[in-house]
């Protein structure tokens, strides 16, 4: 465990006030770690995945001895130092070969882990052309009822958007969609993950005609171990904040057409104090004398006689 610093100027007061919990957070550390075994294959996968994540991304070049399966106190260790919230961690062994281990923390500790192997591969090298800009989040495309059906692979995707998602925004420039990932189920445990950079052509019309591109990487992973979320951790991960709940408004609705309706609610009304039109037609006429014809009215009806 790290010990507790208290700051002792302004500049490591910021850096500690920036590490506390927020209302809105920042944007998610991904440390790309090297095992103490690795493969030419793992080593450009993990090049490759930085390269894609490098504004908010670490990249450890020496080998380090981490079992993630086996052990979580580095684990847990690297992401409190380095306040990162994602690891990519690259190992090669006979039993496992080229293999890549994905792991998410919350609060420090490890929230789940999925272990994907590297099948086919085609790195960013290889392909020659335009890549995408340093710090562009990707358009985000799930094939395959896996994605919806499958507990495993429904966190797959979970952890891939977060992974990729970056800052938070609340909207998006049409030239800063730049490449897409596409990720695709298959029924023999495998994801197959495909990049390509979008070309926006001239198409005569306000909406320009879109064509993709090779980028990479592309590659094909199989699963293998995986560590679901506990049910405990995953309940405060996705606790959202007070300030960020919507408030529920009363007395409104909404039909199957989409029209709002609302109810008002109003006090007690005295219609003896109604403000209505006036008009001519309503207003008593007045006799020359000054009076009223309603009050000749009553001097022409008969006395009662006494009896």
């Amino acid at each position: 465990m790290l010990r507790t610093v208290k700051p002792k100027n302004a500049r490591s007061k910021r850096f500690l006030k920036n590490r506390e919990a927020k209302v809105t957070e920042n944007p998610k550390t991904a440390l790309f770690v090297r095992g103490s075994t690795t493969s030419q294959v793992v080593t450009d996968a993990l090049k490759d995945l930085y390269s894609l994540k490098r504004a908010n991304s670490v990249y450890f070049g020496k080998k380090n001895e981490i079992k993630p399966f086996e052990d979580e106190t580095k684990l847990e260790f690297l992401s409190r130092k380095n306040d990162a919230a994602f690891m990519v961690i690259g190992s090669h062994s006979k039993k496992r070969p080229h293999n890549l281990t994905f792991v998410r923390m919350f609060d420090y500790q490890i929230l789940d882990m999925y272990e994907l192997g590297v099948q086919d591969s085609t790195f960013l090298s290889e392909i020659k052309g335009p890549k995408c800009s340093l710090g562009i989040k990707p358009l985000m495309v799930f094939n395959g009822e896996r994605f919806d059906n499958d507990e495993t692979c429904k966190n797959i995707k979970n952890y891939m958007v977060d992974f990729f998602n970056g800052e938070v925004v609340d909207s998006v420039n049409l030239g800063g969609l730049e490449y897409v990932m596409s990720w695709t189920a298959t029924p023999d445990d495998r994801i197959l993950l495909r990049t390509y950079l979008i070309q926006m052509k001239k198409s005569g019309t306000k909406t320009p005609r879109v064509e993709l591109e090779e980028m990479g990487p592309h590659m094909t992973f199989v699963i293998r171990r995986t560590e679901a979320p506990k049910s405990d951790l995953w309940k405060k991960a996705i606790r959202v904040p007070k300030e960020l709940k919507q408030k529920k408004e009363k007395n409104k609705e909404r039909d199957d057409l989409g029209d709002q309706y609302g109810r008002v609610h109003l006090g007690k009304q005295d219609f003896n104090k109604l403000q209505t039109r006036k008009m001519k037609g309503l207003k008593r006429k007045r006799t020359e004398d000054g009076g009223n014809d309603d009050d000749d009215d009553d001097d022409d009806e008969p006395m009662a006689e006494d009896v």
